[in-house]
């Protein structure tokens, strides 16, 4: 009874979350969310979320804004911005660049799809095609740039959040029309934006100076040229980070009052007057009900004759938390985290191929399997001899039906809602045909890593005796304290210097962020699984799953058939 009030209790979650993001990100009905496909330049199509307010009519045109992601994220991470300006009455597209998200192509093909994407948005008669703004955070930069190049006279206004023209050589409009800078105080990327080593430092920009048209330091918050003529600058420089331009008040506040200013608007409300961020409760909430969904759902699958013979109560090693056990947590945590910025270095030599295209994928592979290599080394001076009850096409068909109810709930919530499970840099989304493709090849190099993982796991960390709750606890700080301490040490030193500690490493640090809750996941998932089987393997196979579809459908193509191989070095620099 109480595993079905469990699977009960996440699917509440789930749907009641999901629920509650679409209220949100719809202005509680106001507001229809729509899918979009676009046919682009080089054969590609532009996938986007469009946001169409009920008072934009054909009779009364609306004004509309482009907006665009960064490097590595999809449409909906510009889900603030497309809520706050659908409900002040803008027609908002959100799209996902070329090689992202449900876009086709490989990263930069057809002018990241902003010029189809912008051609799309202007054509639709509820949008009026003389009033038209566009934004982009840090790579998005690159389709709505392009987008402005092609079309110079297509636009009123446009916003750069964290990014800055013509980064990595993509192309820009000479003379930018009514241009707002957001760029935090703590952007990880005020080097390779601005050439300024501190994000506080932008307005001392030579670069900036020359857009501005000032010799000196540009001054925050002051419109320089005019509105009227289109040459309208303004700098927003908010005490914020890289990941928080997009996912703050105040970035998002800036770009929302620019808009303001600079286009007519229907519905014109204070720029703090924000909601979007309970529709990222929300998607979280959904997430949270997943992790429980698979859980209950492991539960249930081993009460059916099927999979009975899968449960086995534990038989840990360990006693007591003695030094040895200590010794073990410190090493579990903190291996990840130490091989993690050499090992996805030398991950760089793993370039895009055709089962593998994914080149920040690929790195995370290289890093996960070289920590594995290093975990058998460690195990076989510990000699550590747990005895498991392996059963592997049984642990195989557990983790596949487990993983397929998960997905089946994600692929639910999309089809009522039109969210995902997400928070901030967190993001799971359901795979289109082109990536369901890529999972195999990655789920077999994740599943060679996890099983190394898990077992390590499995034959160190876990008590004999210990309840659940502590178990589970316990199976978290193993699994992510270390990256955890990462992260904050990094951050602590970004906002006491203005630097990263690893300065060089702006992308990697950003992407370790989501790994914390992400390994906290693999912790509970790892410990709930082992109680119950006395294995490692069905854990570790759930994970792969996991991690391979979550990588997979989040991160950006950087090879496909058809399209010219793209060095991945540009992307790295980001």
């Amino acid at each position: 009874m109480r595993t079905w009030l469990a699977f009960a209790l996440a699917w509440a979650l789930i749907l009641g979350g999901a629920f509650l993001a679409h209220r949100v990100q719809t202005s509680n009905g106001t507001v229809t969310v729509s899918e979009v496909r676009i046919p682009a330049e080089a054969g590609v199509t532009v996938s986007g979320l469009l946001y169409t307010p009920v008072g934009a009519t054909a009779a009364r045109p609306a004004p509309g804004v482009l907006v665009s992601h960064g490097y590595i994220n999809t449409r909906e991470m510009q889900s603030p911005f497309a809520i706050e300006l659908s409900r002040r009455g803008f027609v908002v597209l959100a799209m996902d660049m070329t090689g992202h998200g449900y876009s086709g192509g490989i990263v930069g093909t057809a002018g990241f799809g902003g010029p189809a994407a912008l051609r799309y948005l202007k054509g639709l008669p509820v949008v009026d095609k003389g009033q038209i703004g566009l934004e982009g955070h840090s790579m998005g930069g690159g389709p709505i740039l392009a987008a402005a190049a092609e079309d110079p006279d297509g636009y009123r206004s446009l916003v750069l959040e964290g990014s800055a023209p013509g980064l990595l050589g993509a192309k820009a409009p000479a003379n930018i029309r009514n241009l707002a800078i957001v760029f935090g105080q703590y952007d990880e990327f005020a080097g390779l934006m601005w050439q300024v080593p501190k994000g506080s430092e932008v307005a001392d920009s030579k670069r900036l100076q020359a857009i501005f048209g000032v010799t000196g330091r540009v001054q925050t918050d002051r419109v320089y040229g005019s509105v009227a003529d289109g040459t309208a600058r303004i700098l927003a420089n908010p005490p914020v980070t890289h990941p928080w331009e997009h996912f703050s008040n105040a970035g998002v506040g800036d770009a929302i009052d620019w808009f303001q200013r600079t286009l007519p608007t229907p519905a014109a409300k204070p720029p703090a007057s924000q909601v979007w961020l309970w529709k990222e409760v929300g998607t979280l909430t959904s997430f949270i009900g997943m992790v429980g969904l698979i859980l209950a759902t492991f539960d249930l699958l081993l009460r059916l004759p099927a999979f009975a013979r899968l449960s086995q109560p534990a038989q840990p090693l360990t006693t007591r938390r003695d030094g040895r056990w200590w010794l073990s947590l410190a090493i579990t945590a903190a291996l990840p985290a130490l091989t993690y910025f050499p090992l996805m270095k030398v991950g760089q030599v793993f370039f895009p191929m055709a089962p593998f295209p994914q080149w920040i994928q690929n790195q995370l592979l290289v890093w996960a399997l070289g920590t594995a290599v290093i975990t058998l080394l460690i195990g076989l001076v510990l000699r550590r001899r747990a005895a498991f009850t392996t059963r592997w096409g049984l642990s195989i068909a557990v983790a596949v039906v487990t993983m397929a109810v998960a997905y089946g709930s994600l692929a639910l919530v999309d089809a009522l809602f039109k969210v995902d499970y997400r928070f901030w840099v967190l993001g799971l989304k359901p795979l289109d045909a082109t990536r369901a493709m890529q999972v195999p090849g990655y789920l077999i190099l994740w599943s060679l890593f996890f099983l190394v993982a898990m077992r390590s796991f499995a034959a160190s960390i876990p008590v004999r005796g210990e309840g659940l709750i502590a178990a589970m606890a316990w199976g978290k700080v193993a699994m992510a304290l270390g990256f955890g301490v990462l992260v904050i040490w990094e951050y602590a030193t970004l906002f006491a210097t203005g630097l990263l500690a690893t300065p060089t490493e702006p992308l990697n640090v950003i992407v370790a962020i989501q790994f914390v809750p992400l390994l906290g996941v693999i912790g509970i998932i790892g410990a709930w699984t082992y109680r119950r089987t006395n294995s490692y393997v069905p854990g570790a196979l759930i994970c792969a799953l996991l991690i391979s579809w979550y990588v997979t459908s989040g991160t950006a193509n950087h090879w496909q058939p058809g399209f010219a191989p793209q060095l991945p070095g540009a992307a790295a620099k980001r």
